[in-house]
């Protein structure tokens, strides 16, 4: 069944730049001037068009409530929700906190078995435990599997995918979550380290990880990967000119990506939307706290990536 991709598409508000200045010492980004709205992007089905929150909406912005059913096919919101139905095996990078932290631990609530991994070991110790607390399934309490893996390493990331055959545990659903960002700066005042430092991480990692993952994908025929965009990665904004070159190469890989992958396998680009995390706090400061917490994104973010589908392929989406 072939599909049609939707041209990308953002409501993005990128007609004047963000204004920015220094408040407590940190970059303040007004909150007025941020990306306000959900971008709808992907494939067009009966006349409508899926949105990020697995909604629909017609080509009016009307909402309704499910696509109109075809004769010929299942709807690709009948085949979401199927899909969300379903236990998974979820890996996601980056998960000794923040984002994809909550998200492992929503993930194990609902049942799932997470794979994890970070570079930083010490913060990975509890969290075994903690997903086995948090499960649903208490069958599959045990079946979680937590490695110290950097993303920046090409072998360190094979050594992951070999231990997911040997432990049969092959996922299902990918999230490359792994970012950093860079003190706030110009761009001619930023280090060449603290540059490589978010090229590696944001850039490199995901790739490393679509390397060593997709060919496990292709041999069962069936996966879905998400890389973690952001709205820096469809905007700029001062200050932050690393990072936002890092996501926008992202969003590039992964519609550059998605041409690539066979029938069964699909990519998306997910903006999480502007989240309270310790990466959002060095950005904005103290004004970090008016935003929604990780744990409160979380719920949201797992059900749109339990919905995704093959069709979603090479879409970005925004949770």
């Amino acid at each position: 069944m072939a599909h049609k991709l939707a041209h990308f598409k953002s409501d993005f508000r990128t007609s004047q730049p963000n204004t920015a200045f220094k408040f407590e010492s940190q970059l303040y980004i007004q909150p007025s001037l941020l990306p306000q709205t959900t971008p709808t992007v992907n494939c067009r089905t009966a006349g409508r068009e899926r949105n990020s929150v697995c909604g629909w909406r017609n080509r009016r912005g009307m909402a309704a409530t499910q696509a109109p059913p075809t004769p010929t096919r299942v709807s690709n919101a009948v085949a979401g929700v199927a899909a969300a139905a379903e236990l998974r095996t979820v890996l996601i990078t980056g998960v000794s906190r923040g984002l994809g932290r909550a998200l492992a631990l929503e993930l194990a609530k609902l049942g799932h078995t997470v794979i994890g991994c970070s570079r930083s070991a010490d913060k990975l110790s509890s969290l075994q435990s903690e997903l086995a607390s948090a499960s649903e399934n208490k069958s599959n309490s045990g079946k979680h599997l937590i490695l110290n893996v950097d993303v920046r390493s090409d072998s360190s990331v094979e050594e992951l995918a070999r231990a997911v055959v040997e432990k049969k545990v092959i996922p299902n659903i990918i999230v490359n979550n792994a970012g950093t960002i860079n003190r706030n700066n110009k761009l001619w005042e930023v280090s060449a380290e603290q540059f490589d430092s978010v090229m590696d991480t944001n850039v490199k990692g995901t790739a490393n990880v679509l390397r060593h993952f997709i060919p496990l994908m292709i041999q069962k025929k069936h996966g879905i990967i998400v890389n973690m965009s952001s709205g820096w990665g469809r905007s700029v904004a001062a200050q932050v000119a690393p990072y936002c070159a890092s996501k926008w190469a992202v969003e590039g890989l992964t519609r550059a990506v998605a041409k690539e992958l066979p029938p069964g396998v699909a990519v998306v680009a997910l903006n999480p939307g502007v989240i309270n995390t310790v990466m959002l706090e060095s950005c904005f400061g103290s004004t970090a706290a008016l935003y929604p917490t990780p744990e409160s994104w979380a719920p949201k973010a797992a059900t749109l990536i339990l919905h995704l589908t093959v069709a979603d392929n090479g879409a970005s989406l925004t949770v």
